[in-house]
């Protein structure tokens, strides 16, 4: 049974590359533009017109865009892992997968955050998400580096 799924993810190989690969930059589209919103919805009074418009640009991002092209990429990238028998591949595997996960884990946080803007209990400052900002870039580099160059064979 697990043969002629393995057998149908490397028969279907680019279509599921390509999905996911439009997947992981939505995802990242995403990633990027959350903490930014994040850094300018701080500077912001609480209860303006301006504050609550942003509480709807980050709910709609995070649900419209972030969640189901995070989905799609762990979908694709899962089929394309099994198709490939990436799980036997080398280390360089399993320091990409580490960054996906701490990336996923990235976006629980970006969750959770834009709940407490919702909830008017943002508790960080402009800094704060100034600084965070730069984590989806670190670990976008270091998954990029890992597939491309795959060192630690």
């Amino acid at each position: 049974m697990f043969e002629g799924l393995i057998g149908l993810f490397r028969d279907y190989y680019y279509w599921l590359l390509a999905l996911h690969i439009i997947a992981v930059i939505s995802w990242m589209a995403g990633m990027f533009y959350m903490p930014r919103l994040f850094v300018y919805h701080t500077r912001l009074e609480v209860g303006t017109e301006a504050y609550e418009m942003f509480k709807v640009m980050e709910r709609k991002l995070i649900r419209v865009i972030i969640n189901p092209a995070m989905t799609a990429a762990w979908i694709f990238g899962l089929a394309l892992s099994f198709g490939q028998d990436s799980w036997n591949a080398g280390g360089w595997f399993y320091v990409k997968f580490a960054a996906v996960l701490i990336m996923s884990g990235f976006h629980g946080y970006l969750s959770r955050w834009r709940k407490a803007f919702e909830r008017d209990e943002n508790l960080h400052s402009e800094k704060f998400f100034r600084a965070v900002n730069e984590i989806p870039t670190i670990l976008m580099i270091i998954i990029v580096f890992m597939v491309i160059l795959k060192p630690f064979q």
